[in-house]
């Protein structure tokens, strides 16, 4: 594995800090369908202080993730916190009583969420807050959002949201959004078979807005590809380490997440940061999301 890449060292600005390009995504911690506790406590424990000790300074978490059951875990885990630990939830729905996703955007919705994360975490003040907009459970649907971020931006002047997030949204929902607000970072579905959102990414990385691509992996329904895997081969990487550091060069305002219970496939996640790829294996990837007709 070529060792010799600047991405291993490079960090992206989020809200008023710069964090590592490779955070960590804390929805694998809750039970099977983000619902429920884990199978084992323990461990859940393990891997959060596995992942800082490795040097994370970013950990994406939400109170609807359980519900209430990962941002509880990272605050036994982790609190008190390091000063250089960023934290980043997100508001915008809940779960039904068998672990539906269901949008969740009124004004008392959004103060009950913003105060449950406060809790759940132990903070006083809740570092970024991303807007998730269910209009569309499953991907971006258009409509205006100025009514649910209004509100975000009272929470904000009130001192309990220092940044504002958007997450499943369309570039026109960004663009009311930044009318309204500065934005510290867009959160949406991308990988390299998902790629609606090329466009967009050039143009945050324009402005430095992090984009925070989630299911960067395939999330659900894991990312498989001969291309993939024969390029992975090549290097002596993994698969999954190989579609991780294609998102790494493909903007420098790209801001990971990814999730996992096994601090084995932590350490492999974060190790994905000192892959360097060529030209032609770019080229190569590139074809994965043309062949699915997504970019």
């Amino acid at each position: 594995m070529n060792t010799s890449n600047p991405v291993a060292e490079s960090t992206v600005q989020l809200g008023a800090r710069h964090v590592k390009r490779i955070g960590y995504g804390a929805m694998q911690l809750a039970g099977p369908g983000v619902f429920g506790p884990p199978k084992d406590h323990g461990a859940a424990l393990e891997v959060l202080r596995a992942a800082v000790a490795a040097g994370v300074d970013h950990i994406d978490t939400s109170d609807f993730y359980g519900p209430h059951v990962t941002n509880r875990l990272i605050r036994e885990a982790l609190h008190p916190y390091s000063d250089d630990l960023v934290i980043v939830t997100k508001i915008g729905a809940k779960r039904g009583s068998q672990g539906s996703w269901e949008p969740a955007y009124s004004a008392d919705e959004l103060r009950s969420a913003v105060h449950d994360n406060l809790r759940n975490l132990g903070l006083e003040t809740l570092d970024v807050v991303n807007l998730r907009i269910m209009f569309d459970a499953h991907g971006p649907a258009e409509g205006s959002i100025a009514a649910p971020l209004a509100t975000l931006v009272d929470l904000q002047r009130e001192g309990l949201v220092r940044h504002i997030g958007l997450s499943n949204v369309t570039a026109q929902q960004v663009a009311e959004g930044r009318s309204m607000a500065t934005i510290a970072c867009v959160q949406n579905q991308y990988n390299l078979a998902h790629r609606d959102d090329d466009a967009l990414i050039e143009d945050l990385a324009a402005s430095g807005i992090a984009y925070v691509p989630f299911f960067p992996l395939g999330g659900f329904s894991p990312l498989q590809s001969t291309a993939l895997s024969d390029v992975a081969h090549s290097l002596d990487a993994t698969p999954m380490q190989v579609a991780l550091a294609w998102l790494l060069q493909r903007a420098p305002n790209i801001l990971l997440i990814p999730g996992t219970s096994s601090i084995g496939h932590l350490r492999e996640n974060l190790a994905a940061s000192r892959i360097v790829l060529s030209a032609d294996a770019v080229a190569i990837l590139d074809r994965i999301g043309a062949d699915t007709g997504t970019n």
